[in-house]
């Protein structure tokens, strides 16, 4: 599995915004067949920062995600939303999602 983080600083007056300029983006993505997530958070300590954590199948799946259509639309989209090159973190990671952890389980369970 390919395992990628990406932190995107957010110009101020597009914050509130990021969630719709995002959205066509994720949708193809996670329709795409080797998107295995594809998952936006906003940080707690940096106001203007979201984040996004995303994985592929493989590195095949990773390579059709990056020469898509919506890749490259995005592309140019969030280039005029973003207020600093963006930090990336991507690695192979073994498995194929997310696992449980087994340090924490919770006291009253829903």
């Amino acid at each position: 599995m390919i395992f990628i983080t990406v932190k995107f600083p957010v110009h101020e007056d597009k914050i509130e915004q990021w969630p719709a300029i995002v959205a066509e983006f994720t949708a193809a993505t996670r329709a795409e067949p080797g998107n295995i997530f594809f998952e936006w958070s906003k940080s707690l300590e940096e106001s203007n920062v979201y984040v996004l954590v995303e994985a592929f199948r493989d590195q095949a799946a990773g390579g059709e995600h990056v020469n898509s259509d919506h890749f490259k639309k995005a592309v140019v989209t969030l280039a005029d939303a973003v207020s600093a090159t963006p930090d990336i973190v991507s690695v192979e990671a073994p498995g194929d999602g997310w696992s449980k952890m087994g340090e924490i389980q919770p006291t009253n369970p829903a």
